[in-house]
């Protein structure tokens, strides 16, 4: 049994982190992290609460600590946790910067540690179900892939109003793309550039809450967005091929059903209702064929599942910390094209080993 620790119990740790943790058999919630409220041990009756990340450290019996704090205090706390010598999940964006990710990626490689990004939405639905949809062959050449994340989101709740500081690491660039960069490098790989505007829309000062940004490829090209003044949303997903479109509304319901259990004890998980699946419409003899295509189950758990056979020398990670590094240095590469307005070669040559 791994004992795990969470670090922070906002939203990302009440609701992604604790529930999937206490789902996934070889792995035990024994502590949390909060300054001041007793949130966790509420809805976890016999969690440790400890007041500090020192605090926790110092039980020994921790194997795993995860960071679900805000952005620009990742790096710090999981310097620490790494340097006490625990295994470490860090929340998207792992780092605010690919330096920031370039040196726990050291620490962790030199002391034979895992530092897991936490990238859950590699398992979305959705998304398993357009690699299936790809690999099938069934819209032919791929030629444009769009993703999006489109809200409705005027006003942010007061207890999300830090995703609004640019010195916490606010901002919709760095929160929703990372997922959706994330998502196409490991479709399609590393772009050659990328092309982007990230711009501030709502009313008020604050960090950027929308962007669109373009990567070139040498095949198909590929589109990531996010916006908060979209009503109705457009289509999550949108692919076009040389034989037809595949086009996908709505997100994975996974993260508003997890905001209502500690545990997933449902055995149809991540199963989406007829109404929500995507439609293939594919052109033949001058007409259109439009089938509902049936979606892969969504599930979370397989990556926590993959974190803990990795502690166990099972199999590798479920994400590479490498991965994080590359999201990291697109997303800084589309800061830089927006604010010069112009497309920027991607040079990997840096990369960490």
């Amino acid at each position: 049994m791994i004992r795990v620790g969470i670090v922070g119990f906002g939203m990302g740790g009440r609701v992604f982190h604790a529930p999937l943790i206490s789902s996934v058999e070889g792995l035990e919630l024994a502590a949390v992290v909060e300054r001041t409220s007793n949130k966790a041990a509420e809805r976890y009756p016999g969690i440790a609460t400890y007041r500090s990340v020192a605090e926790m450290l110092a039980d020994a019996s921790i194997g795993l600590v995860v960071v679900t704090t805000p952005n620009a205090s990742h790096f710090e706390i999981a310097r620490q946790i790494l340097e006490a010598g625990r295994h470490v999940v860090v929340d998207k964006p792992v780092c605010t910067t690919p330096a920031e990710v370039a040196q726990l990626m050291r620490l962790a490689g030199a002391s034979h540690l895992l530092l897991v990004p936490f990238h859950n939405r590699r398992w979305d639905g959705d998304f398993q179900t357009v690699r299936r949809v790809i690999g099938e062959g069934s819209l032919g050449r791929l030629v444009a892939f769009e993703s999006r994340f489109d809200r409705w989101r005027p006003n942010l709740p007061k207890d999300r109003l830090w995703k609004e500081g640019v010195e916490t690491g606010g901002g919709t660039l760095l929160d929703l793309g990372s997922h959706l960069v994330d998502q196409v490098l490991t479709l399609l790989g590393k772009p050659e550039s990328v092309g982007a505007e990230v711009l501030r829309e709502r009313d008020g000062t604050g960090s950027n809450d929308a962007f669109t940004l373009r990567l070139r490829y040498p095949g198909p090209s590929a589109t990531l967005g996010a916006n908060s003044l979209a009503l109705p949303a457009g289509p999550r997903f949108h692919l076009r091929g040389t034989k037809g479109n595949y086009v996908k509304l709505g997100v994975d319901a996974q993260e508003a059903a997890l905001a209502k259990v500690t545990k997933i004890e449902d055995p149809a998980w991540g199963v989406e209702p007829t109404a929500s699946w995507g439609t293939l419409n594919v052109g033949i003899d001058g007409g259109t064929i439009s089938t509902p295509v049936r979606p892969v189950a969504g599930d979370y758990r397989r990556y926590y599942a993959g974190v803990r056979d990795a502690l166990l020398g099972k199999a590798p990670a479920p994400v590479a910390a490498l991965d994080a590094w590359r999201v990291a240095r697109i997303l800084e590469w589309a800061t830089e094209s927006s604010e010069h307005r112009c497309e920027v070669k991607c040079d990997w040559s840096g990369e960490p080993a």
